[in-house]
């Protein structure tokens, strides 16, 4: 199933549609239902997106690796899909909060 705008463009796109641009990551949905709300959310808002799977560190007092679907987006939209996601309740990635 392919998300559309309401215009009916598809807005998640493949790595090739961005070329080599260094996109910034927006967010890493932990779970299938989380990651597909907020394809709807980046589709309504009319933003293009990348999403892959990646591996990522959870858990508190038994740290493992998983798998999460992490966000991407233009650069020059960075700003409007963090205020998007925070208006939904969503937190934005913060690359300041890494270790």
């Amino acid at each position: 199933m392919t998300l559309r705008s309401p215009k009916g463009h598809p807005m998640r796109r493949e790595p090739d549609h961005f070329g080599d641009v260094d996109l910034p990551l927006l967010y890493i949905a932990r779970k299938l239902d989380e990651a597909l709300k907020l394809e709807a959310l980046l589709t309504d808002a009319g933003l293009d997106y990348l999403v892959e799977p990646d591996k990522y560190s959870g858990g508190i007092v038994f740290r493992s690796e998983r798998i999460g679907a992490f966000f991407y987006v233009a650069p020059e939209d960075d700003g409007a899909a963090r205020l998007a996601l925070q208006k939904a309740g969503y937190k934005p990635y913060d690359a300041s909060n890494e270790k």
